[in-house]
């Protein structure tokens, strides 16, 4: 909901006749605020959620989202109006309120990018392994359900009122998230471990010669990262596509399209918990990256809102199916006390890397416009499954035997 208030936010910042100039290269700066920090604290959220109680950490840095988007709001509301100078094509600005949403998003993001190692490696401690793709599922897609009634209601308060309204609604989500927190009562502190005590680097270096050694995690993490770069170097011109390529120029119809994908998302995580795909669960996820590719050319070639819709719902659904998929297999299959650490390589090679994809989008939208960009991703994401399926040959023959009881152990 952050993203779409402060995309539309930035876009809308410049007249329409600049806007697929310097609102793409604001936008970009705005993924790229975010990047050094985020793969800072993407490269020690595993080994952090290995080594302390993963409930406290949880609350420690929701607080940090909570207190970053109430700044957001005091920015939006009593933010500068002036314009600055920057860098860039002859004439380019950035308004003064958006450098001072630039570090703020990034502490949103950072908050983001610890809090998901800690809660991913915490459901096999509440769920047992044999229930763990429905439960990744059911979370997921309540989840999804909420943030497309979010994203949307934000769409109408952009429309009907002022900005600041719309991020009242992830205020009240991260503070409702830190009251559950706070009365939350499971024991998610660490193992006891058979090794002698280690630095954090130690930790951090052990964690990613783990990935090493295990082929397959390291070809899923690699994936990760390509299909995030690719994904983020279309999403991130999201606000544009709508407003320019389809002509949409309200508010609405970009949370209503956000929110058509969120939804997508959530089916995907129902549906493909219902089908048993823990014996192919490596070529699925080869041939789930393919159909987005095919999902981002669709959209490319489409002008009307009410044709982009039906394809920004698949665009949702084959992410949400990928996501429990990949939550599935790493929870089946890696040990605990090393598990927050698969998940944090997976958060430097790709969520990390979504910064720059978002830079990079920016910058191809402004050398070969929307439609280009767009076309740029998919076909290099339709493309990139094929020599998945070609040469990744360890991911292609994964599979997960689930298993009950409690989660295996391992020198991490």
């Amino acid at each position: 909901m952050i993203s779409v208030v402060l995309f539309y936010a930035v876009t809308i910042s410049y007249p329409v006749a600049v806007r697929s100039t310097y609102g793409a290269l604001a936008l970009a700066f705005l993924g790229l605020s975010s990047t050094v920090p985020t793969l800072v604290s993407a490269f020690f959220s595993g080994a952090l959620a290995d080594r302390n109680d993963r409930a406290y950490l949880m609350r420690v840095v929701n607080l940090v989202g909570l207190l970053a988007t109430a700044l957001l709001v005091a920015v939006l509301v009593l933010g500068p109006t002036t314009h600055v100078g920057f860098s860039g094509p002859s004439g380019f600005y950035l308004p003064e309120w958006v450098l001072l949403v630039y570090p703020l998003f990034a502490a949103v993001i950072v908050s983001s990018t610890l809090f998901r190692p800690a809660f991913n490696t915490s459901v096999p401690r509440v769920v047992p392994r044999e229930l763990l793709s429905r439960a990744n599922g059911l979370i997921y897609a309540v989840a999804g359900l909420v943030t497309a009634a979010g994203v949307l209601t934000c769409g109408i308060l952009l429309t009907v009122g002022p900005m600041p309204y719309a991020l009242g609604l992830p205020f009240v989500l991260f503070f409702a998230t830190q009251v559950a927190l706070a009365v939350f009562n499971v024991d998610l502190s660490p193992n006891p471990r058979a090794s002698p005590p280690r630095s954090l680097m130690q930790d951090v270096r052990a964690g990613f010669s783990y990935i090493g050694r295990q082929r397959a995690i390291l070809q899923i993490t690699v994936s990760g990262l390509v299909i995030n770069f690719l994904t983020a170097l279309a999403t991130v011109e999201l606000a544009l596509y709508v407003t320019t390529w389809l002509g949409a120029t309200q508010g609405f119809w970009y949370g209503a399209i956000v929110a058509t994908m969120t939804v997508g998302a959530s089916v995907g995580f129902v549906l493909i918990a219902r089908v048993e795909f823990e014996r192919r669960a490596g070529l699925t996820l080869i041939l789930l990256t393919s159909a987005l590719g095919v999902t981002l050319v669709a959209l490319a070639l489409v002008r009307s809102i009410w044709l982009a819709l039906p394809i920004a719902f698949l665009f949702g659904v084959i992410p949400g199916m990928f996501n429990t998929v990949f939550l599935s297999t790493i929870q089946s299959t890696v040990p605990d006390e090393v598990m927050g650490r698969v998940f944090s390589a997976d958060e430097v090679g790709s969520y990390a890397l979504v910064p720059v994809g978002q830079f990079a989008g920016g910058s191809l939208t402004y050398d070969v416009g929307v439609q280009g960009t767009y076309l740029t991703a998919g076909g290099t994401l339709v493309l990139f499954g094929v020599i998945m399926l070609a040469g990744f040959g360890a991911l292609r023959r994964l599979s997960i035997r689930t298993v009950s009881g409690p989660a295996r152990t391992a020198d991490g």
